[in-house]
């Protein structure tokens, strides 16, 4: 078999090696938050990698932090899935498995692998040394078995308060692994879990928790971000120490970083409560529901993940190479229609008064669904941008005395300037070439310049929104997310638009001719162009 990574390579040999039957992996979100694009990397890596290879990949969800968890993230992170194309072969939460965890626990106490500390947080943390110097044992560290099975039950039957006491496993305090320093396994802490209520007042750490889980599940491949590689020893010893049946192994990957983007559900948390967001499916977040409602197609996100690849090298891709995927998809697939965002007023005074219908390619990249059919009339909008009083060099566009052509019409010339009480440009009075239409061409005269417009009879009122990036770009690198917030990320324009697109359904996405790629929104029986991404690719991909 063909193979594109690492975790590929070896799975190939252990597969040819008898070491593994089936694959099977798991995407093990914490449902303390939304899953965002970084998310969507190892998503598609544990779900492509067990479909690739005739495996399965379970949902398995980490829910051993009841103070952040809650079950609209659960469904929320249900549904982000769904919307990548993916489904799981079981649906499995740690704790689901709470009652086997607690078990492994007393049985390390049992083996004299595990004690009760009295020591707060601060006082283990300050005791565990540093890379050079080695920790220094609890004083509780030397408890009797006995001793530490009776605080143990009494941790679980409520008697202490949060923080009071911990289990600790019992590894090496002078380890040249930080993490095998005797590392907290289990602590008190009184919180109503999302699914089992207050049945629990001591709940597992992750580490402890997650190799467990994973062996219980039958998971292979536990495919985890480089931060976990150093914990793979603890990992280890967990499998070890606990007399699991199954013994998953954990491969760990580069986490997935873009510029100009909050890549941490705290910080979007964070956004969200502090009300710099409308809420998780803002569409400047980039949060999986975020970049949905923006109208992100699923098929670029899983394209852009399969293009980054897999490495074990953290790197930060530039936010342009996942909007090329966008706009590559957009363009092949997207409708093309006309809105003007600052109208400006023309009047055709040879234009006959019968409205005439013009053709409009649907999308060129798609000529199997046809042409469709475009009104215009003798008033019309172009962009105010697109007429110049003293244009610049190499300017194309509409001048007085100047000619240029209308998409898919007729090329006119501007004649005469009007202006309102306050000496700005309110509208221009132009004559059509009735010889130059589009396709049928043969009044002889030649133009660079092409511009949009719509038609003023059939058009339509609409609110046009374009997105800047949340986050001011890479060079503000190193400072707190608060010190790079961009607080004029929303612009919003009133516009003119195809009564086309007012007649779309909620949800489409279009190119509007040199203007972006946007989705349409109905508010109410109003039309909302909001912007997917921009016509500019500043990235190039070489194939």
């Amino acid at each position: 078999m063909e193979t594109n990574n690492f975790i590929e390579d070896i799975i190939v040999e252990e597969l040819e090696e008898g070491k593994v039957k089936t694959v099977h992996t798991r995407f093990p979100p914490e449902p303390n938050g939304y899953l965002h694009i970084g998310h969507a990397k190892s998503l598609c890596l544990n779900f492509g990698t067990a479909e690739k290879f005739g495996g399965v990949c379970n949902l398995f969800f980490d829910d051993t932090n009841p103070s952040k968890e809650k079950t609209e993230y659960v469904e929320a992170i249900k549904e982000d899935i769904k919307w990548l194309g993916f489904d799981w072969y079981e649906v499995h939460y740690a704790s689901d498995f709470f009652d086997v965890i607690y078990e492994k626990a007393i049985k390390l106490i049992e083996d004299g692998k595990a004690f009760v500390c009295d020591l707060s947080a601060e006082e283990i943390s300050a005791s565990r040394g540093t890379l050079t110097e080695p920790g220094k044992e609890s004083p509780y560290r030397n408890r009797s078995i006995s001793e530490n099975l009776r605080l143990f039950t009494e941790m679980h039957d409520g008697k202490y308060k949060d923080g009071e006491k911990v289990l600790r496993a019992k590894i090496d305090m002078a380890s040249p692994n930080i993490n095998l320093r005797d590392p907290v396994i289990y602590r008190v802490l009184r919180a109503t879990h999302h699914r089992t209520g207050d049945k629990w007042c001591i709940y597992p750490m992750y580490d402890f928790a997650h190799p467990i889980c994973d062996s219980m599940q039958g998971v292979t491949h536990s495919l985890c971000t480089l931060e976990f590689e150093d914990h793979r020893p603890l990992y280890n010893w967990v499998v070890e120490n606990t007399e699991v049946k199954h013994k998953p192994r954990q491969i760990e990957f580069a986490r997935l970083n873009i510029t100009n983007t909050v890549m941490s559900k705290r910080y979007l948390k964070k956004l969200v409560e502090d009300g710099a967001v409308t809420g998780w499916d803002d569409p400047r977040m980039p949060t999986l529901t975020g970049l949905r409602n923006r109208g992100v197609p699923a098929e670029a996100l899983k394209n852009f993940c399969e293009a980054i690849g897999i490495s074990k090298a953290n790197s930060e891709i530039e936010v342009s190479y996942f909007e090329h995927f966008i706009r590559d998809y957009l363009n092949l697939h997207a409708e093309r229609a006309m809105a003007v965002f600052e109208p400006l007023k023309v009047t055709i005074t040879n234009f006959p008064e019968k409205f005439e219908d013009e053709d409009f390619e649907i999308n060129p990249n798609e000529p199997e669904k046809g042409m469709r059919k475009i009104q215009m009339g003798k008033v019309i909008y172009i962009e105010r941008e697109d007429f110049s009083l003293d244009p610049p060099p190499k300017y194309f566009r509409l001048r007085l005395g100047g000619y240029v052509r209308l998409k898919n019409a007729y090329i006119i010339k501007c004649n005469e300037v009007k202006y309102d009480d306050n000496g700005a440009i309110a509208e221009l009075l132009c004559e059509y070439v009735p010889e130059s239409r589009s396709g049928n061409d043969t009044s002889g005269i030649k133009v660079k310049g092409v511009i949009h417009w719509v038609d003023a009879a059939s058009a339509v009122d609409c609110t046009i929104k374009k997105y800047d990036y949340l986050l001011n770009d890479a060079e503000y690198s190193g400072q707190d997310f608060s010190e790079r917030m961009n607080y004029d990320s929303v612009h919003e324009f009133k516009g003119k638009a195809e009564k086309y697109l007012a007649e779309a359904k909620d949800g489409d996405s279009f190119q509007l001719m040199r203007k972006g790629y946007y989705k349409k929104f109905d508010d109410n029986g109003k039309t909302v162009l909001s912007e997917i991404v921009s016509l500019k690719d500043s990235f190039k991909v070489n194939n």
